[in-house]
């Protein structure tokens, strides 16, 4: 029996320690506030160790892999038992299959859950390539009057002409299941070509649909990234599938959304509130000044990396465009660029145009801000992960959210008790306490 076996995505690894080190930002400005009150003492709090182990401890569980072990109890209402099942990497799908060497015999049965009810799913072998265009396909779905699952061939010529009719090698023995869960069951026995056959893999497409025309026209499927990952070579021989998730493309739309959700989604924002709270601070000058140009940086250039990505993706996918989602992705490199560069044109603290600089600086850093979160939901709604993954994120922007909360209402604070402190002091003869004794008023 064949189990597959998956580890939680990259990104998802730097949620713990974030978390970790939010905690830990979040404990140290409340002890700064302490501290600032009692400098007279000279004392210094320190943070717990606690919340570092807690973070790892977490870490070491979310990089422990899972198994699915979905295929392995799936049963057939006539007891059919097969000698290999596979998960497939997408659309929810399962393989099952027997395949006889000595008489090159591929007996399949294939699992999925239509798109929308009433729809349709589809099994292939591909012999010349690894896509949908020149597959030969075994498609079931339910009779629109009488609701009984049905089986029919074809041939999948071209995007335009997907046609009813019988394919290059022999199937028999074609029947189709209704399930209980709402899925459907494909069964067929397959003549595997020659050529295939000596090779001992087989290129296998599958897809879901959501409707039929007129009893035979298949309704197009969606291009969400799902359905277009559902490709793989299948080994007769072994029982295993490379599957989507081996196929290069598929890594670097991964790769992709992984630079992306850690450079725009967790380190700009955490450059941002560095920048914004913890220079309150005046024993964290200019220390808060080189942390937050260090996760600016790392955030552009790994946003930099996800960005290139992208455009060789979208390259590589003629037709399929999504228009919001790139034209965000052009807005934050080049604003994200003229940040950067900015940096080399930043006037000193008096002069003259700081101000103005200090605007322009705050306006492309907020604007970067939101639409990096943004841009990182919005791939999420066009790679479709599992649920949790979008979760997971979630929760750390929750996180970032509520902690810029809490810091915005203590450094808010510190900055009024400064201000009602400089008011209230009486003039001693010197420029408050900056050291530089001023003349007396004549």
């Amino acid at each position: 029996m064949s189990i597959n076996h998956y580890s939680s995505p990259l990104w998802l690894l730097f949620i713990p320690p974030t978390l970790t080190f939010l905690t830990h930002l979040a404990v140290a400005l409340l002890f700064s506030v302490s501290s600032e009150e009692k400098k007279e003492k000279g004392r210094k709090k320190m943070v717990p160790l606690s919340s570092t182990l807690l973070g790892l401890t977490f870490w070491a569980l979310l990089i422990s892999p899972a198994v699915s072990l979905t295929c392995s109890s799936q049963k057939f209402s006539q007891n059919q038992v097969f000698s290999n099942c596979l998960d497939l990497p997408s659309l929810s799908s399962y393989l099952h299959f027997s395949y006889d060497s000595s008489n090159t015999i591929l007996h399949i049965a294939f699992i999925a859950t239509p798109s929308k009810s009433g729809g349709w799913i589809a099994w292939a072998i591909n012999p010349n390539a690894t896509g949908m265009v020149g597959s030969q396909s075994i498609v079931a779905y339910k009779n629109s009057t009488t609701g009984v699952a049905v089986v029919h061939t074809y041939d999948v010529s071209s995007y335009s002409s997907i046609l009813q009719k019988d394919l290059s090698f022999e199937v028999w023995d074609k029947t189709a299941e209704s399930r209980s869960d709402g899925s459907l069951a494909i069964f067929a026995k397959i003549k595997v070509p020659a050529d295939l056959a000596s090779s001992g893999t087989i290129n296998q497409v599958w897809q879901v649909g959501p409707g039929v025309e007129a009893g035979v026209m298949l309704e197009k499927h969606d291009f969400a990234a799902a359905n277009l990952q559902s490709k793989g070579t299948l080994d007769l021989k072994n029982g295993q599938s490379s599957g989507s998730s081996g196929d290069t493309r598929v890594k670097r739309k991964n790769i992709h959304g992984i630079l992306n959700a850690v450079s725009w989604g967790i380190l700009f924002p955490l450059g941002v509130m560095i920048a914004r709270y913890i220079r309150t601070f005046e024993s964290t000058d200019p220390a808060w000044f080189y942390l937050h140009v260090f996760c600016q940086i790392s955030a552009y250039a790994i946003g930099v990396a996800g960005w290139g990505t992208g455009l060789k993706l979208g390259s590589e996918s003629p037709g399929i465009t999504y228009s919001v989602h790139r034209n965000i992705g052009i807005a934050l490199f080049v604003l994200a660029t003229v940040q950067i560069f900015a940096l080399f044109l930043r006037p000193k603290k008096e002069h003259k145009y700081r101000f103005y600089w200090n605007i322009y600086h705050h306006s492309f850093g907020y604007a970067i801000l939101v639409l990096g979160i943004l841009n990182v939901f919005k791939g999420f709604n066009i790679l479709r992960p599992e649920h949790k993954w979008k979760s997971a994120y979630m929760i750390v922007i929750i996180a970032l959210g509520g902690i810029s909360l809490l810091l915005e209402a203590i450094t808010w604070v510190i900055v009024l008790k400064r201000k009602s402190g400089k008011s209230t002091k009486p003039y001693d003869g010197y420029n408050n306490d900056q050291g530089r004794q001023q003349p007396l008023a004549m």
